[in-house]
């Protein structure tokens, strides 16, 4: 049996019902029952804890073959790096007590760095936590293409998509968070374990340009890419609800990106297959909805 922190997100439900697809054992780890319905429905079996109880995760964890663990972020939290901190070593704790002979933890890239990375030290602090336990891969997620939701309802109603990377022919790595939860499913059902650091990224890389382009068929109208000025970052962000906490960590990460530190550190890479315009055309019709 599989267990799955963080079964109702995107990562954590694709991983699930790829398992499941394959005939595996799954066992959807949830906080809120209610929304557990359509991983019932694939013949998940649903427990309920939430990260933040230790005890109750490391009774959802017990007798699981292998462990996929998504820590959340919560970007509307004052100090989202505390929260996030204290999560990880309950986490931890509980995989302790657990002890599952594997255990997929998604991290991200730059997590190699500890300092000067916004919220990618997160995953550098989750991996120093994590790093003893037996069986452990750490999944290293480039930036996740739906992240593009939060300039979307800008860029439709102006044709100007304001882009934090820069410059803007710069060319990036992202990934559809859904096959990061494919490639945790191909990780946990391997017959070999797999090795301790891995990459997950799209079928190729893009620049903002290219977002920008992809964008302009379905919102039927030209998109032109802009640079947004490094001083009017912080506003962009705190307007799309961001906590001012949360606003740091993440223009702390533009500016690693843009200075090339958000990178592969060495190792392999496993690529998922969706293309941005797929996933940029789904999250028009989602906001059109």
């Amino acid at each position: 049996m599989f267990a799955i922190i963080g079964a109702t997100g995107r990562i954590g439900g694709a991983a699930a019902r790829e398992l499941r697809q394959r005939g595996r054992a799954v066992r959807a780890i949830v906080r809120d029952p209610g929304k557990a319905g359509a991983l019932a429905e694939v013949g998940c079996e649903i427990a309920v804890a939430d990260i933040a109880d230790t005890q109750a995760l490391a009774a959802a964890l017990r007798d699981a073959e292998g462990v996929l663990a998504v820590v959340p972020l919560n970007p509307s939290r004052g100090d989202a790096a505390a929260e996030t901190r204290s999560l990880i070593d309950s986490l931890g704790r509980a995989l302790e007590a657990a002890r599952p002979p594997r255990t997929v933890a998604i991290s991200d890239y730059g997590a190699q760095h500890a300092a000067g990375t916004g919220i990618t030290v997160l995953f550098h602090d989750l991996e120093q936590r994590l790093g003893g336990l037996p069986g452990i891969t750490f999944l290293r997620s480039a930036e996740h293409m739906e992240n593009w939701a939060r300039s979307l309802r800008p860029a439709m109603a102006t044709g100007v998509l304001a882009s934090l990377h820069h410059p803007l022919d710069k060319r990036f790595p992202t990934v559809s968070a859904p096959d990061v939860g494919l490639i945790a499913a191909d990780l946990l059902a391997a017959a070999e374990a797999p090795p301790r650091i891995l990459h997950a990224e799209g079928p190729q890389r893009y620049t903002a340009t290219d977002v920008a382009a992809a964008l302009a068929g379905p919102l039927g109208r030209p998109v032109q890419a802009v640079a947004l000025p490094r001083g009017q970052w912080d506003q962009a962000l705190a307007a799309g609800g961001l906590s001012a906490g949360y606003v740091r960590l993440i223009t702390d990460l533009y500016d690693a990106h843009n200075a090339g530190r958000i990178e592969v550190e060495g190792g392999e890479v496993r690529r998922g297959a969706t293309p941005l315009a797929e996933v940029l055309a789904a999250l028009v019709r989602q906001a059109a909805g």
